[in-house]
């Protein structure tokens, strides 16, 4: 007996997910390629204008014609938040979708692919201006790392996804704590339900822990190549500081550290490893929680072509189940 194919009120979303170096990029595009889908970037670096190098970002002959949305859409100076990425990849999916095209949101940014799947109130602890000022004053006299402790005491996890010199989120995270008692995960886990209008087929691609390694060391060393470091001294010179959220980004605060002199390129090539390698794992960790989620296992495909085609049977089962 053949499959039916279902009538469908919600938008089939497939959501394409995984840690850094494991081919994202082009088996999305293959997949979009065949199943007539736009992509949505669920980067949290990929958004910024004059970043290309050192966040992957696909150039117009990786893209192979497919259209892609939420990348180079803001300087890198830019206040960017996640209850905006939210809003706008929620357009972007209606909107592809309206068009008679199949959205696809690839990135490995959990967060941001959780503020889309999931209904996010991000107006449940509500902004406390004194208590902020207050912070951003300590921040001033004793600097950025005397408030990232206050947030260590309270919630640990919080603080160790937060770095020490995002001060606008460190501050959110201790806010949230003190007028809701919970920490930042817990307080998002209770303030989130399915969001009702997407179908998701939630794929997460993944090597051995041995082999992404490889290949993350690998990625490193071509970004080197083909000139991460002149792309960083090139937002230096832009005046894009050092403290800016976009600039704590893997590859740039590194390679920022080498050209202030703080150690040499070698020794910043092996500190983007080690912490890109860091990275990575936490993003499995991440990607873990879910329960409904296909694992592709890369390795035992031998094209991109052949690991696009078992996303697209995949699909093809999900909607005619």
């Amino acid at each position: 007996m053949g499959m039916v194919m279902k009538s469908y009120s919600k938008i089939p979303l497939v959501v394409i997910a995984g840690p850094t170096a494991t081919g994202k990029t082009e088996v999305a595009v293959e997949v979009a390629r065949e199943l007539n889908g736009e992509i949505v970037s669920a980067d949290s670096m990929q958004i910024y204008h004059f970043m290309d190098i050192g966040t992957a970002k696909p150039n117009v002959q990786e893209m192979k014609g497919v259209s892609h949305h939420l990348i180079d859409i803001i300087d890198p100076d830019t206040d960017f938040t996640v209850a905006i990425f939210q809003k706008l990849a929620r357009e972007a999916i209606k909107s592809i979708y309206l068009c008679g095209r199949i959205p696809l949101l690839v990135g490995g940014t959990g967060f941001y692919i959780d503020a889309v799947i999931y209904d996010y109130d991000f107006s449940g602890a509500r902004a406390d201006d004194e208590f902020r000022k207050s912070l951003q004053q300590k921040a001033e006299q004793k600097g950025n790392e005397a408030v990232h402790k206050l947030l260590q005491t309270v919630d640990p996890d919080t603080a160790a996804r937060i770095h020490v010199n995002d001060l606008k989120r460190t501050i959110r995270a201790l806010e949230i704590q003190r007028q809701t008692g919970a920490a930042g995960a817990l307080f998002r886990n209770n303030n989130k339900q399915t969001y009702q209008d997407y179908d998701v087929l939630f794929i997460v691609l993944y090597y051995e822990r041995e082999t992404l390694y490889k290949r993350i060391e690998t990625r490193v060393d071509k970004m080197i190549d083909r000139g991460l470091v002149k792309e960083v001294q090139g937002l230096l010179d832009a005046g894009y500081h050092r403290g800016l959220v976009s600039m704590q980004g893997l590859g740039y605060k590194e390679i920022a550290g080498f050209i202030y002199n703080e150690y040499s390129l070698d020794e910043a090539v092996q500190l983007l490893k080690r912490n890109t390698r860091r990275f990575a794992k936490r993003q499995l960790t991440w990607f873990r929680r879910y329960s409904s989620i296909k694992w592709i296992d890369m390795e035992k495909y031998d094209t991109i072509n052949n690991v696009a085609k078992e996303i697209n049977s995949l699909w093809l089962t999900a909607r005619c189940r």
